[in-house]
């Protein structure tokens, strides 16, 4: 059983680093153990570049493991130095409860709470928030020399620029996670990404130095996702793809699936959807056969955003592309199309009625009147879906979807938001 799912996680590309890979196996084939992971709260959503380490740990959860989510209310306060050249702006404690909270309701998509061993969600303010400062430098801080925590590319590489102590005494305060997980949850395994090495080997010290030499716990990272380009994955042309439906829609963030280039889109069908080897080598097959009709692409799309914002959703997502695709706007509703066409061009209006032709000119969607002449005769201009042929076409209040906007389309992908105020 340990060799299947190992060798799936390896099939996948999601092992990077084990420190005792022979151990772990072992381990494995012996038991069903807890392993967690740790998000901060550094923000109030997740984005899609924290969870691949959680859809490791969903896979050995899928296996009869148990997975433990440590959301970090404390560590939270402090700021990672991980993978940055400078210090964290420090949140406040209201931020940071509120940031809980979203990241825990987003947990709870992914995982499975209700079986025998469902998930545990965790929070180490819990037990590092009432923590004196005596008791961490007398029971911790003389567990590891300066000397081991400089060596520490994550402290290493802050040297030249300055590190505060804060910050350089987070990779300890992590380690008392691991620890505290280990004691009171039989926690033996910690999963992050490539850039939590330095913190996780630093926990696997601190239990060999707080117990005696049975205990054996281990750790294991995930390797930094990129575009086979070599950028970094997972931003869109807006930024960040979150799991937040209000800072990302379910349909943008179906789209960015969507959008995944054949280079990258069996890689990514591997590492975020949970479709067995069979399924994904047949999908490698059509991106080979037939490129154009984007079935990897869409598949992915599909399982993702299923995943994350539910079958209804996903519904959603693929109503307003289908809609979009065909041009036929008028099977969507005012919200569904104020989604859609949230980063076209817009332009401001009164409310008062305006000619089609002073407003294909004024919001620059025509270049002139005579051409905004020729687009309306020619059937090139639809408003909300609908083909305008008239030239005397006023619009009115009729045209307004949620009395504020107007699609208005020019050929087949040329769409404006027009807004009025």
């Amino acid at each position: 059983m340990a060799n299947e799912l190992i060798d799936d996680l390896k099939w996948r590309g999601v092992l990077y680093q084990q420190t005792d890979e022979e151990g772990l196996e072992k381990l494995l084939n012996d038991e069903k153990i807890a392993l967690y992971c740790g998000v901060d709260p550094t923000a109030d959503s997740m984005h899609i570049g924290h969870i691949v380490p959680l859809l490791v740990l969903r896979r050995f959860q899928m296996h009869g493991h148990q997975p433990i989510l440590l959301v970090g209310g404390a560590t939270g306060m402090i700021g990672d130095p991980s993978g940055r050249t400078e210090e964290r702006q420090l949140q406040t404690v209201e931020q940071i409860d509120r940031n809980v909270e979203g990241i825990r309701n987003q947990m709870e998509r992914i995982f499975d709470f209700r079986t025998e061993n469902g998930a545990r969600l965790v929070n180490n303010r819990d037990w590092i928030g009432n923590m004196d400062i005596i008791e961490f430098l007398r029971d911790y801080g003389k567990l590891l020399s300066i000397n081991y925590m400089l060596a520490k590319d994550t402290v290493a590489s802050r040297l030249e620029g300055g590190i505060s102590f804060t910050e350089f005494s987070y990779m300890l305060i992590q380690a008392i996670d691991f620890n505290h997980l280990f004691d009171h949850f039989g926690c033996r395994v910690q999963v992050g990404g490539s850039d939590q090495w330095g913190n996780i080997t630093t926990g696997l010290e601190v239990i060999r130095k707080t117990h005696d030499e049975e205990a054996e716990a281990f750790g294991i990272t995930i390797p930094l996702i990129t575009k086979a380009d070599g950028t970094k994955f997972g931003k869109s042309a807006g930024g960040a793809v979150w799991l937040d439906p209000e800072k990302t829609s379910p349909y943008e963030f179906y789209q960015f699936w969507v959008n995944t280039a054949d280079a990258d889109v069996v890689k990514y069908l591997k590492v975020f959807t949970f479709l067995d080897r069979e399924e994904i080598e047949a999908l490698a097959k059509t991106v080979e056969d037939e490129p154009h009709l984007r079935k990897a692409q869409k598949a992915l799309a599909s399982e993702m955003t299923k995943l994350i914002h539910g079958e209804e959703a996903l519904e959603t997502a693929v109503r307003i592309t289908q809609a979009l695709f065909s041009g036929d706007l008028k099977s969507l509703t005012a919200a569904e199309m104020k989604d859609a066409f949230k980063d076209v061009p817009s332009s401001d209006f009164p409310k008062a009625p305006v000619n089609i032709i002073d407003l294909l000119v004024e919001a620059a969607i025509s270049p002139s009147k005579r051409q905004a002449r020729e687009d309306v005769t020619n059937g090139a201009i639809s408003v909300n879906g609908e083909k305008v042929k008239d030239l005397e076409y006023t619009l009115g209040k009729e045209d307004r979807l949620d009395d504020a906007f107007t699609i208005i389309r020019r050929g087949k992908k040329k769409y404006h938001m027009i807004q009025f105020g």
